[in-house]
């Protein structure tokens, strides 16, 4: 069920009146950030940094000056932030509707990245080290992003409430521009952070979804909320359903922090000993500390890594289930 302020939020799509329009687009001239908003800004856990902040505006109301998007709320994420925090998945991923007055920070998981023999570029579990727009390093890219439609698959069969119930898992595609042009290319976008492990193949002729010979995957779901994924962002079920309803058939922006640029920029002040802050920089400092400094793989440094990889690896035959007994 949706949450009292998100139905508030996509009412608001078909019901702000002009008049509510028009005094956004003219807040877009300013780059005040509004007296309630400002109560979240900051580094503590559930509040969105100054800087991820301010540059999810600047996108937003300037695609909604040039009339791209009419969407009330935008989004944001912060990926250099941890993934726990107190035990509980730390929050880095905001979802802001100003017209309202809501501000909402959630859990959300980032690229888990991967370590090749000539380039080992995985993350861990608790903070993000690497980051990159290479296609097929499932790292998390930072930059500028729209929304755009929606696509339910089939994943499988798994066991709910003692009955064999099938899942569907829905994907937000995003649209990119620049270091994030490639969005549609590296299959970016969003879903919820659950995905169904397959185990055998069971017998079921009657459903839609069997094959020839009438089996169907089956397997069991696995809940990875607030971790790594492949790339994509994540969010639990409950906000993964909130947030796919908010841009269903309504896109509206989405800013990720850190671009390359930052990253490079970071990597560079503690290379000299310098503070982060100090030099005028942002990184979650929890973040930071464990991970040392982190490091940007841009597409053109990475893909031919990453493609030589693919070539080298041996032909497989096509996976085939057992199946279940």
């Amino acid at each position: 069920m949706l949450s009292h302020s998100l139905r508030l939020a996509i009412a608001a799509t078909i019901l702000i009146p002009m008049a509510g329009v028009l005094s956004t687009q003219a807040s877009a001239q300013s780059s005040d950030i509004p007296n309630w908003l400002r109560k979240h800004v900051g580094t503590g856990e559930g509040q969105i940094a100054r800087v991820v902040l301010t540059r999810a505006r600047a996108l937003y109301f300037e695609k909604r000056r040039q009339g791209k998007i009419s969407n009330p709320c935008y989004l944001a994420k912060d990926a250099t932030r941890p993934s726990t925090v107190g035990g509980r998945p730390g929050r880095r991923f905001y979802v802001i509707c100003e017209d309202r007055r809501m501000f909402r920070a959630v859990s959300s998981g980032y690229g888990n990245g991967r370590k090749l023999q000539r380039a080992n570029f995985s993350n861990g579990r608790q903070c993000a080290k690497n980051f990159s727009n290479a296609e097929g390093s499932k790292l998390t890219m930072g930059g500028a992003y729209v929304t755009a439609e929606s696509r339910t698959s089939f994943k499988g069969y798994y066991t709910q409430g003692g009955r064999k119930v099938p899942f569907h898992r829905t994907f937000l595609l995003f649209d990119g521009e620049g270091e994030t042009s490639n969005a549609r290319e590296r299959a970016i976008g969003g879903h919820q952070a659950v995905f169904l492990k397959w185990q055998c193949r069971m017998k079921k002729p009657q459903s839609p979804h069997a094959d020839k010979e009438g089996y169907v995957p089956y397997g069991r779901l696995v809940n990875y909320t607030g971790g790594r994924s492949n790339g994509c962002t994540t969010w639990s079920p409950s906000e993964s359903r909130d947030i796919l309803a908010l841009t269903n058939g309504n896109p509206t922006t989405l800013y990720i922090y850190p671009e390359g640029k930052d990253i490079n920029a970071v990597a560079k002040a503690v290379q000299k000993g310098m503070s982060v802050p100090g030099a005028g920089l942002y990184w979650s400092a929890t973040c930071l500390k464990a991970i040392g400094a982190p490091r940007f793989w841009p597409k053109r440094t990475l893909q031919p890594v990453i493609n030589q990889w693919r070539q080298s690896l041996p032909k497989q035959p096509p996976l085939e289930l057992p199946i279940c007994k």
